[in-house]
């Protein structure tokens, strides 16, 4: 018999996995040339309030290792700049293209189309509990992670 903790772990896993796949396909179809990492790296650069590299690693849970890889690839494609602080030269701030603009609206409206989907298609509006454990599922991670 399968445990409920068994059946939340695969629904979430393959919710998660299900987004990101369509996601990537979504943008794909609309010309968007980048990997899903590359995108949330610039939304990332976007949400922060000053898009330092440490900001930015900070916001993506990640090592400025990582994050310099994900970086010298959309410098490279042309979708970031790298600009040094005049006074401190070891802080680097990131600042978006007009074609990261172009991925970024394009990402936008594919959630946008998927939360209104959602809304529409299961009517989630009317229930109460499932969007409250939504919420407490996502406080959850916030706070442990």
């Amino acid at each position: 018999m399968v445990s409920p903790k068994e059946v939340i772990n695969e629904l979430l896993v393959d919710v998660f996995n299900h987004i990101l796949s369509i996601e990537a396909e979504v943008l794909k179809q609309k010309g968007v040339r980048l990997s899903m990492t590359e995108v949330h790296v610039l939304e990332a650069v976007r949400n922060v309030q000053i898009p330092t590299m440490g900001n930015v690693a900070h916001k993506l849970r990640v090592t400025l290792g990582t994050l310099t890889t994900s970086v010298n690839v959309l410098v490279k494609k042309g979708h970031l700049i790298r600009e040094r602080d005049e006074a401190d030269r070891r802080k680097v701030y990131l600042k978006l293209t007009d074609s990261a603009f172009n991925v970024l609206k394009v990402h936008d409206a594919f959630h946008d189309e998927m939360v209104s989907s959602l809304f529409k298609d299961l009517e989630l509006e009317k229930d109460e509990v499932l969007m409250k454990s939504l919420e407490n599922i996502s406080q959850y991670f916030k706070q442990r992670y």
